[in-house]
């Protein structure tokens, strides 16, 4: 792949929602991720539910310390690469920083979704192959 295709390929991401790509082509891999800065205005007015037990979590309550892992996009979630693979995490599985826990798909575009921190996986929130929404929470990791 040559500089001016990644040039054109980022050019093309910049108007668009999508914050993770990764091309296959001609044995070379690439991977564009960026993250989506928010302004004042983007900002929703009300709290997420998540946000707001938190907030509202009694002190020294255990839910404050969970990392709550969202969807990046719309799309389909996955908990497996393949249909007949083993899942990327359990609950109770201690994931790595950087770590795939799911995929979600987009426009035939398999997006990996990684873990924030170091942790244990606490909780799965999306069903395999249901519909999440951009910022659904999907897991809940306590981070160590």
């Amino acid at each position: 792949m040559e500089h001016e295709d990644l040039k054109e390929l980022i050019e093309l991401l910049k108007d668009t929602d999508i914050t993770e790509l990764q091309i296959e082509k001609n044995g070379t891999k690439v991977k564009i991720r960026r993250e989506k800065i928010l302004s004042p205005l983007d900002l929703p007015i009300q709290k997420s539910p998540v946000l707001q037990e938190k907030i509202s979590a009694p002190p020294g309550d255990e839910t404050q310390r969970l990392v709550t892992i969202t969807s990046p996009i719309v799309g389909t979630f996955y908990r497996a690469a393949l249909p007949d693979a083993n899942p990327f995490v359990e609950v109770g599985s201690r994931v790595k920083k950087n770590q795939v826990l799911c995929i979600v798909e987009a426009m035939k575009l398999m997006n990996e979704i990684e873990s924030e921190v170091d942790g244990i996986v606490v909780k799965i929130l999306v069903e395999n192959g249901q519909p999440v929404e951009y910022g659904e929470p999907l897991f809940l990791i306590e981070p160590v």
